[in-house]
């Protein structure tokens, strides 16, 4: 579901956010291997496009993911967020093509709408966020009320040899069918690889290698990707 960094698998906050002091704009795709969001197996092959607007702070992003079977859900999310100091906060919604395929459609019980709250701090050495459904199609508990289904992730950027790397360690605090989980579970664990290959003197390309382990499906994955941005 979605990066503002990254690969599309959740809002991932990196490094400290510097107020732009002047609009700048953000386009680009990442094309994965498959399609891993917390830990959670969303598709295959897939192409995952982003485009955005910052200005002192404030931003405004759309990213989506288009499988390349025809069977793959397709996804398309627009994030709003604000970021002064390494203080996050943002509003997510999330809209997929099942079960509903109309887009407009915001009716309870019906909408593939899923509306989504954040907060976070980057520390430096690493970042935390929180992550909470509010609206919209989200699941249920274990009494069959709305779960208000959450997820808490912890990210640890570092330098090894001649990439850059980013541990990462989520969770869901408590039961929700939206993350398939019966309370507290551990759903991602994962390792990230990234290198610049120099295409020209002013061109290269981003690839990253991903090694994803899910302790509470127990469920591993291993995926590889490149990103193209102007």
């Amino acid at each position: 579901m979605k990066k503002i960094v990254l690969f599309a698998w959740g809002l991932v906050l990196s490094g400290t956010a510097l107020a732009q002091e002047k609009i700048e704009a953000t386009i680009g795709a990442d094309f994965v291997s498959q399609y891993i969001w917390r830990g959670l197996d969303c598709g295959n092959v897939s192409v995952q496009p982003t485009l955005g607007v910052a200005y002192k702070g404030f931003s405004l992003s759309a990213w989506g993911s288009v499988g390349f079977k025809s069977e793959d859900t397709k996804e398309f999310d627009l994030t709003a967020s604000y970021t002064v100091g390494g203080f996050s906060v943002g509003i997510t919604d999330y809209w997929f093509n099942t079960p509903e395929e109309r887009y407009f459609n915001y009716k309870a019980h019906e909408t593939s709408h899923v509306f989504e709250g954040m907060v976070g701090y980057d520390f430096g050495l690493l970042s935390a966020a929180w992550y909470t459904n509010f609206a919209g199609n989200d699941g249920y508990n274990k009494s069959g009320k709305r779960a208000y289904s959450s997820y808490m992730e912890v990210n640890v950027p570092f330098k090894l040899a001649t990439c850059e790397w980013t541990g990462t360690l989520g969770a869901v605090p408590y039961a929700t069918t939206f993350y398939d989980t019966n309370g507290f579970a551990v759903t991602n664990i994962a390792l990230k690889a990234t290198k610049d290959i120099k295409i020209t003197e002013t061109f290269s390309v981003p690839l990253f290698a991903q090694v994803i382990a899910n302790p509470s499906s127990q469920k591993a994955y291993f995926v590889f990707g490149f990103t193209l941005q102007p």
